[in-house]
């Protein structure tokens, strides 16, 4: 894979969801954005420092796109195979792609295959396809990466895991029977791949003939309904991994269940003796938490956000254009501080403010912010931004928060209606400092200012 913070949406095979270094400080922030005809909800950035991103819009073909990081103009653009359903939550066919360590694009595409696209120049040219349709049947790949040998997994949302070999083409299967999979995978260097379906959290590792076979099953509380913001009955979250292989416990991974009238972060070691409990934290009020985004690994801490309440009526658009605003969601950000030696789970802090619909929140590590985008209630709004045709506006920020505390730091409008609803899309720090995030009607960026 491409460097980590480089080469897919939760930023490295962990799936931690947090850089070394800095984003924006808040000076002054510049924000500039471009549409793209879709939204670009994975963002992965070349050796050049140019941004690689597929673009999906209902009932289109998905669209590859190579752009320049700083004005966010299209260098290239091509069209993958099949066509995107109507239903603007679905995220296969590109909404999970991995970069490699060679600038290529590995993208599973909507006609049931994967599709590995060179950057040669300013030009994506098409390198190998693999024909899978055979063998995953209805449901699309939803996501794949490579294990530690190169080995390439894959999910469906029908809940079938598989391995293909990317030199012979060999594909072996195994068949989660009576569950689906909405998330992506994570993977660690001691062979260990890590899938949450709606019922469990599993462990994988390559047979001798490199074919997926289950190391071990662990049930969660999956809930007895999809809450609203949830993709599907169960947990919302890619397993988020903590600690090296070689560490105690051969590691740790965590995801967020789907329990009720409390969802919690769950926590447990991922070496292949089994998953041995180390903590389960409630989080969020009783019957209005939901989290459909990766957990954010913060040292061994993880970082939770509240997407209760996004649930869509039809497309963004429409809604925006007969006036109507996003749905208003139960604010909520909490930081759980895991005591791995002694087994327990404790709140660090909990912010109860900010309302963050559906973003992949992204750490900073070198200035200890948190980056999200946050969608206040109408009534939150400054009195000077209300108004206007139809009300209050449909008001979207970055925003950024203290990783020690929880408080905000900053807060910028990016702008207003459907076409900035990130539509659970990532945020994505840049070699240049910049954050950027897809949004509906393309992607946006935000720069402290030079002057």
């Amino acid at each position: 894979m491409a460097p980590n913070g480089s080469s897919n949406i939760h930023n490295d095979a962990y799936q931690t969801d947090a850089y070394g270094g800095s984003g924006p400080s808040g000076r002054r922030p510049t924000v500039s954005s471009r549409f793209q005809g879709g939204l670009c909800g994975s963002l992965t950035f070349d050796s050049a420092g140019r941004i690689v991103s597929v673009c999906l819009t209902p009932g289109a073909s998905p669209k590859l796109v190579l752009l320049d990081a700083g004005t966010l103009a299209a260098l290239d653009t091509m069209t993958l195979p099949g066509m995107s359903s109507s239903d603007f939550s679905e995220v296969s066919g590109g909404g999970y792609f991995y970069l490699d360590q060679d600038n290529r694009a590995v993208i599973p595409t909507k006609d049931g295959g994967i599709s590995v696209v060179a950057i040669r120049g300013d030009r994506l040219v098409k390198q190998r396809s693999y024909d899978l349709a055979s063998v995953v049947g209805p449901g699309n790949i939803l996501s794949a990466l490579p294990d530690w040998s190169g080995r390439l997994w894959f999910v469906t949302g029908a809940g079938l895991v598989g391995t293909l070999d990317m030199t012979t083409g060999a594909v072996a299967t195994h068949a989660l029977a009576g569950e689906s999979i909405a998330n992506s995978l994570a993977v660690d260097e001691s062979g260990g791949v890590f899938i949450v379906s709606d019922h469990a959290l599993y462990r994988f590792d390559a047979a001798r003939r490199g074919e997926p076979a289950v190391t071990w099953r662990m049930e969660y509380d999956r809930g007895n309904r999809r809450k609203p913001g949830q993709l599907s009955q169960g947990s919302g979250t890619t397993p988020t991994l903590i600690g090296p292989a070689a560490g105690p416990d051969g590691g740790y991974v965590a995801i967020a269940d789907n329990a009720d009238p409390r969802m919690n972060v769950v926590v447990v070691a991922r070496g292949k003796a089994g998953p041995a409990k180390v903590c389960r934290q409630p989080v969020f009020p009783a019957g209005r938490g939901a989290d459909e985004n990766s957990l954010v690994a913060v040292g061994g801490d993880l970082i939770a956000e509240n997407n209760y309440g996004y649930e869509l009526d039809g497309h963004p658009l429409i809604k925006g254009v007969l006036g109507g605003r996003q749905p208003e969601t139960t604010p909520g950000v909490v930081r759980v501080h895991v005591d791995y030696a002694r087994r327990a789970c404790t709140i660090a802090w909990t912010n109860t403010t900010e309302r963050i619909p559906s973003v992949v929140s992204k750490a900073a590590l070198g200035n200890g912010l948190l980056y999200t985008y946050t969608h206040p209630a109408a009534s939150e709004l400054d009195y000077k931004t209300r108004g206007g045709l139809f009300g209050a506006p449909d008001a979207w920020y970055l925003t950024a928060l203290d990783l020690r505390t929880g408080k905000e730091v900053w807060s910028r409008l990016v702008g207003t209606g459907p076409l900035y609803n990130n539509h659970y899309a990532t945020i994505a720090i840049g070699e240049d400092g910049a954050a950027y995030s897809g949004v509906v009607g393309g992607l946006i960026r935000v720069d402290d200012s030079d002057d």
